[in-house]
């Protein structure tokens, strides 16, 4: 259980680290550091990603204890 749980994790920092880099790092790279705009970018960026995966997981957990739209627990096909 440990090790899916891990990869799940792995998964969801890599797809944030994309994600991210893509939207806030330009790619013809002209400094070591990153400037101002880009550091800003990436803190909102990090910011909201772990807002909208906290809220998911919230409204997933909500489902499961029976709690969701439509009331009663997800079903399975």
């Amino acid at each position: 259980m440990a090790l899916a749980e891990l990869e799940i994790l792995t998964d969801a920092l890599n797809r944030m680290m994309d994600s991210c880099h893509n939207k806030c790092i330009n790619p013809s790279y002209k400094e070591a550091e990153l400037n101002k705009g880009e550091s800003v970018c990436v803190d909102r960026c990090v910011a909201k990603f772990f807002e909208v995966n906290k809220k998911v997981g919230e409204k997933m957990q909500s489902m499961n204890n029976g709690g969701g739209a439509g009331g009663g627990a997800p079903r399975s096909f």
